[in-house]
């Protein structure tokens, strides 16, 4: 059988060029591509806030349990300035919703830890509002 020439596939190109429309926002001290709205892209969770998460409710776990009797001798065991353990303690005191948001991912791009270790309402509704919004 003959080959004809329009059946013959056509040549893949060198260069192919694809437009995608995203911003860059600072996320955490690093720039993070934010797709627009209405795209779907998958989100990978931010392992220094789930690490903050895990440290402060290992804290609470412990102190909770007695054995450690105050915030600042579980500051000195751990080698962790008291100031900077009393500010990741507080993290205990998230909303649910935002704590599940943090786990899958899902919170806004503006979420990182140096805003979470700032001053937040301990009133969860209000929390969830705070937090879902970008910084002032």
């Amino acid at each position: 059988m003959l080959e004809r020439e329009h059946d013959r596939a056509k040549p893949v190109p060198k260069t192919v060029t694809v437009h995608i429309s995203f911003c860059l926002v600072k996320r955490g001290g690093r720039k993070e591509m934010q797709m627009p709205n209405g795209t779907s892209s998958q989100r990978k969770s931010d392992n220094t806030l789930i690490k903050a998460l895990a440290r402060a409710f290992r804290w609470k776990r412990l102190l909770e349990s007695g054995e450690f009797t105050t915030i600042a001798e579980l500051a000195e065991r751990e080698g962790i300035a008291l100031s900077y353990m009393t500010r990741i303690l507080r993290l205990t005191l998230l909303a649910p919703d935002v704590v599940e948001a943090i786990l899958d991912g899902t919170q806004v791009p503006e979420l990182a830890l140096s805003r979470l270790l700032e001053p937040f309402p301990v009133d969860w509704q209000k929390q969830s509002e705070h937090f879902s919004s970008s910084p002032n």
